[in-house]
C-alpha cells in the first residue's frame, strides 16, 4: 500500500511518516520497482501502534527504543516490557495531574456559576 493510502488509513500525515522513517521510529519500508514505498500490514500496524502512543504523550526516543528491540526479536523482551511499564507509570502520573487540573476547573466553574446567579438574583429582585 503507497503513502498516500496509508496515510488516509492510519490519520498520520505523509510528511510524518516520512519523518518516522528518517528517524527510526519506524523501519525503512519496502519500495517497489518505481521507488514508491511499499507498505506491508505489518509496517501499518507498527505506524499505527506509534500514533497510539505519540497521541497518549509517550516520548519519541522511548518508542524509538521500543522499536529498535522489537526489530531485533528474540531476547530483547524484557527490555522492552520495561519500556512499556516505564511509559505506564508516566502515563499514569500524567493522567493524575490532569485528573487535579479537571477537578480545579470544576471546582472554579461551580464558583463562578454561584456568584453568577448571585448577581443575576441581585440585578433583578
Amino acid at each position: 500500500m503507497n503513502i498516500k493510502k496509508v496515510s488516509d488509513l492510519t490519520g498520520v500525515s505523509a510528511d510524518t511518516i516520512r519523518y518516522y522513517e528518517r528517524i527510526g521510529l519506524i523501519p525503512p519500508v519496502t519500495r517497489n520497482q518505481s521507488g514508491i514505498r511499499d507498505f506491508t500490514e505489518r509496517e501499518i500496524g507498527l505506524l499505527e501502534f506509534v500514533r497510539c502512543f505519540r497521541k497518549a504523550g509517550v516520548s519519541v526516543e522511548a518508542l524509538i527504543d521500543y522499536v529498535t528491540l522489537l526489530e531485533e526479536g528474540e531476547g530483547t523482551e524484557e527490555a522492552r516490557l520495561a519500556i512499556l511499564k516505564e511509559q505506564a507509570e508516566k502515563l499514569d502520573a500524567r493522567l493524575e495531574e490532569l485528573w487535579a487540573a479537571r477537578e480545579r476547573l470544576a471546582y472554579k466553574i461551580d464558583n463562578y456559576q454561584e456568584v453568577i446567579s448571585q448577581r443575576e438574583k441581585e440585578l433583578f429582585d
